[in-house]
């Protein structure tokens, strides 16, 4: 092999992670020399990566990445094309390995700029992009840090998660409540996070439910009322929700009764497809 020779096609091969054969190719265009070979993998993929860039992402996974002290907490939603893709351990660890450039970095200005070891997360992407051949998208970034402690749950799947920040110390109490955001989705943490816009929205629909049910106006608007705390609030509020290893008691009580003295302050819901 005039120009390189095997290790440095293992040396490519595992610095970019490219298929072997766009390896050798690379090193015979750049007449063996090594950094143009890897230079020439980079434009490769930044053009398979704008070829790709308006297919549909339905699949993904979510990862995050917790500091041993539970400060602080890096996640990202990564997107592909297809499922069999989000199922590739490669795929996986490319978004593990963002979600740990996230904790050490707040995305929020550019997500795709943020870097670490001499490569971004626009170049990660655009070498995943080369070596699966699917569009791949950070679909949703993010950064938390606490007084407090941070506790996260990842669904098996990995389609979807969630974080809790808790005021105090944390432990498997509070991971169960992660499991909950997860399992029921709220909108707020508490009904007192709820406007008085979106209350008043729900009750405006049950209004008319209770109308085209055949109740009068008046009593129609007492029936809305009702249901609104019963239904919309006690599923849009996570302290308010049925708990889900005991429906008899509601988060907020689960909290209070696991004697921590400690509560959660902020969560964050994590999921493929959701914005």
């Amino acid at each position: 092999m005039a120009g390189y020779s095997a290790v440095d096609i293992k040396k490519l091969r595992d610095e970019t992670d490219a298929p072997i054969l766009e390896v050798k190719n690379a090193l015979v265009d750049a007449n063996g020399d090594y950094e143009r070979a890897k230079q020439i993998l980079r434009e490769n993929g930044r053009a398979a990566t704008a070829k790709r860039v308006d297919r549909v992402t339905s699949a993904g996974v979510v990862a995050f990445a917790v500091s041993d002290d539970k400060k602080k907490l890096g996640g990202v939603v990564l997107e592909s094309e297809t499922d069999f893709v989000a199922k590739n351990e490669s795929f996986i660890a490319t978004a593990q390995k963002i979600a740990e450039m996230y904790l050490e970095q707040d995305p929020s200005g550019d997500p795709l700029a943020v870097s670490h070891g001499g490569k971004s997360v626009q170049e990660i992407i655009e070498e995943a992009v080369g070596r699966i051949r699917e569009n791949i998208k950070v679909a949703k970034a993010v950064h938390l840090e606490t007084d407090g402690e941070i506790e996260v749950y990842v669904h098996h799947d990995k389609s979807k998660g969630a974080a809790v920040v808790v005021e105090g110390k944390s432990g498997e109490h509070f991971r169960k409540v992660a499991i909950q955001v997860v399992a029921s989705p709220p909108l707020v943490l508490s009904k007192d996070h709820l406007s008085a816009e979106a209350i008043e929205k729900e009750i405006e629909i049950e209004i008319s439910r209770a109308i085209n049910e055949g109740k009068d106006e008046k009593l129609a608007r007492n029936i809305a009322t009702g249901r609104v705390n019963k239904e919309f609030v006690k599923k849009a509020a996570l302290f308010e929700q049925p708990f889900y290893m005991d429906p008899g008691l509601s988060v907020g009580q689960y909290i209070t009764q696991s004697g921590s003295g400690s509560t959660v302050s902020e969560f964050v819901y994590l999921a493929v497809g959701v914005s």
